[in-house]
């Protein structure tokens, strides 16, 4: 159970405290040269709070040099509260809540929630699945029918029908999920991911889709389901698990944020990967989940002129 009223919500040395515990559990860590040895606290009235020095380079420091927190003017403690409650909210929590919650601007909590979901980000993953483990492949797709939006939005080649954004995740039974935003459903889209995101060693389960009868020999084995004929499970070949994570994503999608932009999909995929993935059957709880996104605010940099571009790598 959460207690919003513990000191790191609302008191800035106490939010920083706990921020440093996260970031440097062995001790500061200078952003500028990695020296750890070499550090001292600034403790003069002059001073801004948390401030450190490094006698290796000279270089100043705060806990939030060199992450996606560098330069905000906004609390730390407000900081702590939105990265706890995107990361503990299933299926996310709007800008516009985050701003009467806050107390900030709207356009503050939407550039909030993006620096959060860059934290939210891997890097660098490894392959999911392995020798014996089974990972499931499946996309589905985002957004509205064009008979229901606003003349303004439709796509004037493809009125009346279904205009949306197409999402391929990677579920590992009992472990992890990975998404991607695509351009089209097909081998040549499908295969580059496929390849470097899950381990050839793994069992593949798909549906009977031709893309993945092309893909799926290049695996340990690969099991699929025809849903043409309402085939959803046979023995252990079925896509359920994955099934469920759309489930998750479509009502977040749909209940909370109500229209997510296609430059900005890829964002929103990370978060409800991250959650996922962080997840309480996986023995994770909300303070170990948003722990681990404030981690992940390390080694980061996001402006808002380069989150309003929508440049995500």
């Amino acid at each position: 159970m959460t207690d919003l009223t513990d000191p790191i919500f609302h008191d800035v040395n106490a939010a920083r405290a706990h921020l440093e515990s996260v970031l440097w559990p062995d001790g500061p860590v200078c952003p500028h040269c990695g020296e750890f040895d070499n550090v001292r606290k600034l403790k003069g009235k002059s001073h801004r709070p948390g401030l450190h020095q490094c006698n290796s380079c000279r270089g100043h420091f705060t806990v939030t040099v060199g992450t996606v927190l560098e330069r905000s003017k906004i609390p730390l403690n407000k900081w702590v509260l939105a990265f706890h409650l995107v990361s503990s909210s299933k299926k996310g929590i709007s800008a516009h809540q985050l701003h009467r919650m806050l107390g900030v601007t709207y356009k503050t909590a939407w550039f909030m929630a993006h620096r959060i979901r860059e934290a939210m980000r891997e890097l660098n993953p490894g392959p999911l699945g392995g020798e014996g483990k089974t990972v499931e492949a499946d996309e589905t797709v985002i957004g509205g029918k064009e008979k229901n939006k606003h003349k303004s939005k439709r796509n004037p080649k493809n009125i009346g029908a279904v205009g949306k954004e197409i999402a391929f995740s990677l579920v590992e039974r009992g472990g992890h999920v990975r998404s991607f935003h695509v351009p089209a459903v097909n081998a040549k889209t499908l295969r580059p991911i496929l390849v470097t995101q899950v381990s050839r060693k793994s069992v593949l389960m798909t549906d009977d889709a031709g893309q993945y009868r092309v893909i799926g020999p290049e695996f340990a084995r690969h099991e699929t389901v025809n849903h043409g004929i309402a085939e959803y499970v046979r023995g252990e070949a079925h896509s359920n698990t994955i099934e469920g994570y759309f489930s998750i994503l479509k009502r977040g999608i749909t209940g909370v944020y109500h229209h997510v932009s296609q430059q900005h999909l890829k964002r929103y995929l990370g978060e409800f990967d991250f959650r996922y993935n962080h997840r309480s059957a996986l023995g994770v709880d909300d303070h170990e989940r948003r722990n681990a996104a404030l981690a992940g605010i390390k080694g980061k940099r996001l402006t808002y002129r380069r989150t309003d571009e929508a440049t995500y790598a």
